[in-house]
């Protein structure tokens, strides 16, 4: 017997939108299942429907804006909470980049549905995404995302070989195996961590759990996408095919060699008043 799905899981699944955007656009009759405009929810089909979006649900898409931010230490990604001041704050015309290429111009629609896609600490600085397109946020914080995040990390305890070897791989957050991640020492007192994944708190963590201490974080890439010359605290939009990333091969999560097994300890979390 054929499983059937429901039309706006198969949606999401197929990249298509987000699993409420899907609800949205079906309660518009927006959607074309088998050529057919469907505008029930609920409703559910074989895997192998043909879906469509309408002309005018693909025109709303095109319409729907990303824009990055390069977040200071004291905003929270989300919001607002105990007096903290949310990122999307600094979204102003004063603000704006001069290294916007899009030709946009900041609308007050463009602010409706702005979300975090993935969060930043708030003592944590660098590259945070807005975006009101559930396309762009399932590939960022998608279940199933591969995406890699790169950060610069400022340390305090003394680099060495051992301690790098152990944050590479081999490490447990609230008791499951972390995903191996690229570690690099840059000087004495800083490292570029590359994660596939992300915890609450993941690398400060992950550096105490080895006798590290982080002073100062900041990311610098997600995927493809690069803080480049964005000055702190200015914002720009992004254009969709900045987005487009290579896809990453997974990497085995167990030594196959043979050899000795990888340094593994659980990183506690840290009790501490800041929220992110």
């Amino acid at each position: 017997m054929t499983e059937l799905v429901r039309l706006s899981k198969l949606m999401s699944q197929r990249g298509l939108c987000s699993r409420r955007e899907a609800d949205k656009l079906i309660e518009q009759g927006l959607v074309l299942v088998n050529g057919e405009r469907v505008n029930t929810l609920g409703v559910k089909f074989p895997e192998s429907v043909s879906i469509e979006l309408t002309q005018r649900a693909q025109a709303m898409q095109n319409e729907r804006v990303t824009i990055m931010i390069n977040k200071p230490v004291g905003y929270v990604s989300g919001q607002a909470e105990d007096d903290y001041v949310p990122a999307v704050r600094l979204i102003t015309a004063d603000t704006h980049s001069e290294t916007e290429q899009t030709g946009n111009k900041l609308k007050p629609e463009h602010f409706k549905g702005l979300a975090p896609a993935g969060r930043l600490d708030i003592d944590s600085q660098g590259l945070l995404v807005l975006t009101q397109d559930g396309r762009i946020a399932k590939q960022l914080i998608g279940a199933d995302t591969e995406l890699e995040k790169e950060y610069l990390v400022r340390v305090n305890g003394g680099i060495n070989q051992e301690r790098i070897e152990q944050l590479t791989f081999g490490l447990e957050l609230d008791g499951m195996p972390l995903k191996r991640a690229k570690v690099r020492q840059l000087n004495p007192d800083q490292l570029q961590i590359i994660l596939r994944e992300g915890k609450k708190r993941q690398i400060r963590r992950m550096c105490e759990a080895v006798g590290l201490y982080v002073s100062g974080l900041k990311r610098v890439r997600v995927g493809e996408l690069r803080l480049g010359k964005l000055a702190e605290g200015e914002w720009r939009f992004v254009k969709a095919e900045e987005f487009r990333h290579r896809t990453q091969a997974r990497r085995p999560n167990a030594n196959r060699s043979g050899g000795n097994r990888p340094y593994r300890k659980k990183a506690q979390p840290k009790n501490s008043s800041k929220k992110s």
